[in-house]
């Protein structure tokens, strides 16, 4: 048997004897399993919505339901925390879809019986789910079959869906947001983006600081602002923490002055040192731009040395484009690629097979600039250097042509780049 939500909903319940005692409210499922099974009716009577347990339907259809029971509870229907209603929670609701990374919404419900019970299977999110609630699926398709047209359909499993409105209070669910969390967080701040603010606050709930993070790097800035504005101040902080210092830094500096005053003191203190510094530097300009986040060994390191000082770091793909090596005041002496380090005898001095005076720009340098020099010299990160010539960070090649390129290509440039650079 195969059926959907809107077939049922209104339809009447009767006892055993086929009197009326209401009409179908809602389907009750309970989360956990695969395809979770139908657990109750909410029946509505007059004024009153009860609970009919699925052991006491005998027969349910697009006719409606006959119970096997003559006498039924007449108190009044609590929701319990595993149970999600289908009319209520789902029907007309946002939901993600896992396997399209999109958000949609809910037009039917598909029940199918699996070994003698009805359970929830699918998501209707096509133009047919419309059709049939407005009561012309029949017709429209006589219609669409002599014009030699189809009628769209489009249905998820329930198992690539995950609801996301806060009406459904998502901590019902079998593993609150399991799908979001294993996306990739481009394609999760896609998926956020689309959401209403007040439908945020459950993904994010679920999601751990990193992986909030990830896919605020990933983000349009004006949903940035409104994230992190909607936390509490305690988690925004957290969340700076685990993304990259310019990244923290630009999103910080978009935000409302109170908001901002809130934040900064909750941060570890060395990355609210970090923060500061880079909101120090003019927006447009190399230092504006920049990253902390860096590798840089002492010129003294054998090639050995060096490769278990990276083990050590364990730095982050984006900034291991290439090892910069300098003096013990911090001077910029030389740089590294990885090939140079690997392919090097494990004995070699650093300095032997270094390059030296390497290409770098100034603090001050103006964004534009840095952009030319990086596509000069086909750069994957420029080095910062202040006056003296001391080492202060580095621009990737993605924030270096940042007013060069459209959102679009800007967001894959880290992710092409740290694939070469790996």
């Amino acid at each position: 048997m195969q059926l959907y939500l809107s077939q049922v909903i209104g339809r009447p319940v009767r006892d055993r004897q086929g009197e009326p005692l209401g009409k179908v409210a809602d389907l009750i499922v309970a989360i956990g399993d695969r395809y979770p099974p139908v657990t109750g009716l909410v029946v509505s009577t007059g004024r009153r919505k009860i609970f009919v347990p699925w052991s006491d339907v005998a027969t349910f259809d697009a006719n409606g339901a006959q119970l096997s029971t003559t006498r039924i509870d007449v108190d009044k229907f609590r929701q319990r925390p595993n149970e999600l209603l289908l009319y209520q929670d789902l029907q007309d609701k946002q939901i993600v879809d896992i396997d399209g990374r999109r958000v949609v919404r809910v037009n039917d419900l598909r029940l199918d019986e699996i070994e003698g019970k009805l359970h929830l299977f699918a998501v209707d999110v096509g133009a047919a789910g419309l059709l049939r609630r407005l009561g012309v699926e029949g017709p429209w398709r006589t219609i669409a079959s002599n014009l030699h047209v189809g009628v769209p359909e489009r249905y998820i499993d329930w198992e690539d869906v995950d609801p996301v409105e806060t009406s459904i209070a998502s901590i019902r669910l079998r593993v609150p947001h399991r799908g979001l969390r294993e996306l990739h967080p481009a394609d999760l701040a896609t998926i956020i983006d689309q959401l209403t603010p007040r439908d945020r606050a459950g993904v994010l709930a679920s999601l751990d600081d990193e992986a909030v993070a990830d896919a605020m790097e990933e983000m349009e800035p004006e949903t940035q602002v409104d994230v992190l504005e909607t936390l509490e101040p305690a988690r925004a902080a957290d969340i700076l923490e685990e993304m990259s210092p310019d990244d923290a830094a630009d999103l910080i500096a978009d935000l409302s002055e109170e908001t901002r005053a809130e934040i900064l003191p909750l941060m570890e203190r060395d990355e609210a040192d970090e923060v500061r510094e880079l909101l120090g530097y003019p927006e447009d300009t190399a230092g504006g731009i920049m990253t902390t986040a860096y590798v840089a060994i002492p010129e003294d390191l054998t090639a050995g040395q060096a490769i278990e000082k990276l083990r050590e770091l364990e730095p982050d793909a984006e900034t291991i484009y290439y090892v910069y090596v300098v003096d013990a005041d911090e001077h910029l002496v030389g740089v590294l690629s990885l090939r140079d380090l690997i392919v090097a005898r494990p004995d070699t001095p650093v300095r032997e097979f270094m390059h030296e005076e390497p290409v770098a720009v100034r603090v001050l340098t103006p964004q534009e600039e840095v952009a030319q020099v990086v596509a000069r010299y086909n750069l994957l990160a420029v080095p910062v250097v202040d006056d003296d010539g001391r080492l202060q960070g580095i621009v990737t090649v993605d924030d270096a042509i940042d007013t060069v390129l459209p959102t679009a290509w800007k967001r894959r440039l880290p992710r092409l780049y740290s694939r070469v650079a790996g």
